[in-house]
């Protein structure tokens, strides 16, 4: 591995490396997959009696090897909870994480669950490995979960979910949470359901090293029915992402045009799988998130955090180098998650570098480049300056797998962010999904984005 790994960073190009890069590449991973532990519930009894494998019959070590067969490095269990659950995760679902981690000791594999946010709907809490992460995570959820009392509503306050995150930002080490599908319960395009975006700043800003960004495209992709279980045909999916990272100026660009570190990923939500008559994918097997890092736990976290990542469907590339700095040469080099210093109207230079697969993709297919995107934003408020610039085949590079764009332009008055997406598509926006369409031939990626002059 190590040999395989050195190979690897020779063969990147030398923009790509940072002074605390050596031994890092790009390792796929899954923060949202359920097992056997995510259990119904007989509500006849009091309490109510856990029925295992009600919401999902895999296993967990099933899982991980479903993980390791698609070729994924990281994964997260993430069972969701209900009346009492806590228990169920001290006395199963850990042991069973722990057992999962004997017989699949490829794939690293962290503790954690599908929060049940107090005010808002689902989340990824990811915990650090170490001694006491078993003991962390049941206390989480049994003092903090939304759904974990048995008097439903008691929790569902705006305050206690501050209170949840307050706890978390005083562990050691820092767990990690990511909002899960976050527009799912949306009534339209920009009219919000369970999640509001100032839900999001305010969870951002009370924990900004432990809630740390959002599904941008959410599991259950393998329905042709409702992509991503989005059920209100007023406010679905575009591309397989959620209508917040999708729309140029909406959610997430104008928390980014503030200059928010807050990051997006794509997950399995793994439950059924499509051949079971499931609507979901296996881990690994349509959609992916990329960390820059070492193949060490404590690494992968620190990528997650940090923004060092990219999210991907079906396949569509397998590595992603974004850069600006000044474009004569000079100065600092910028990189996802990070920033470059550079005054208003300088003479800045974009390059996005992405690789496609050598390998197929699940399906046996190699899915082809149609275009690769570069986004603009500056300002700040609920309406950001947005630039894109659309590149096609005719206008790229191409090194072998390797495809490059360039774009020089000035350096946005009072800073602002560059972030990057492809598509298999000819569509320069993501057109919303529709019922029948076949998601293996509508795959896009996004970047997180480089901040510029923050």
């Amino acid at each position: 591995m190590q040999t395989l790994l050195l190979l690897a960073l020779l063969a990147a190009p030398a923009s790509t490396m940072a002074a605390d890069d050596q031994g890092r590449d790009w390792q796929p991973g899954d923060h949202h997959v359920h097992s056997e532990w995510s259990v119904d519930w007989d509500r006849s009894t009091n309490p109510p009696t856990p029925i295992r494998g009600g919401d999902s019959s895999h296993t967990r070590t099933h899982n991980a090897r479903r993980a390791r067969h698609y070729g994924l490095r990281w994964m997260v269990h993430t069972d969701h909870g209900g009346p009492g659950h806590s228990v169920v995760t001290r006395d199963h679902a850990y042991p069973a994480l722990l057992q999962a981690r004997q017989d699949v000791p490829e794939v690293i594999q962290f503790n954690g669950m599908e929060f049940d946010v107090p005010a808002g709907e689902h989340a990824s809490l990811i915990i650090a490995p170490g001694p006491h992460e078993g003991e962390q995570l049941v206390r989480i959820e049994r003092d903090y979960s939304r759904g974990e009392p048995l008097q439903d509503g008691s929790r569902d306050t705006h305050q206690h979910m501050l209170d949840a995150l307050a706890h978390l930002r005083g562990l050691q080490p820092l767990p990690l949470m990511l909002i899960n599908h976050p527009s799912r319960t949306a009534t339209g395009v920009g009219q919000w359901g369970a999640v509001e975006p100032s839900e999001l700043r305010a969870w951002h800003a009370a924990a900004p090293q432990v809630l740390v960004g959002m599904e941008g495209a959410p599991g259950h992709q393998a329905t042709r029915t409702e992509r991503g279980l989005y059920r209100n045909v007023a406010a679905p999916t575009f591309g397989g992402f959620d209508q917040m990272t999708t729309q140029v100026g909406g959610v997430w660009d104008q928390m980014l045009a503030d200059g928010t570190r807050f990051w997006i990923t794509a997950s399995s939500d793994s439950h059924v799988n499509q051949r079971d008559g499931g609507s979901d994918f296996d881990p690994g097997e349509y959609s992916r998130t990329y960390v820059w890092a070492r193949p060490e736990a404590d690494d992968i976290l620190g990528g997650v955090r940090a923004g060092r990542m990219f999210a991907v469907t079906g396949d569509l590339i397998d590595a992603l180098e974004l850069t600006v700095q000044a474009a004569d040469g000079s100065g600092g080099v910028g990189r996802m998650g990070d920033g470059v210093a550079l005054a208003t109207g300088t003479p800045m230079r974009v390059q996005l570098r992405v690789r496609r697969p050598e390998r197929a993709n699940a399906i046996g297919q190699h899915p082809a480049l149609q275009q690769l995107q570069l986004i603009v934003g500056s300002g700040s408020g609920q309406a950001p300056q947005m630039q894109t610039r659309v590149f096609t085949a005719t206008e790229w590079k191409q090194d072998g797998a390797w495809y490059q764009v360039t774009w020089t332009l000035p350096a946005p008055a009072g800073g602002g962010f560059v972030r990057a997406r492809g598509s298999s598509t000819d569509e320069a926006t993501p057109l919303a999904d529709v019922q029948g369409e076949d998601p293996w031939q509508d795959l896009w990626f996004h970047s997180n984005p480089v901040f510029i002059g923050r």
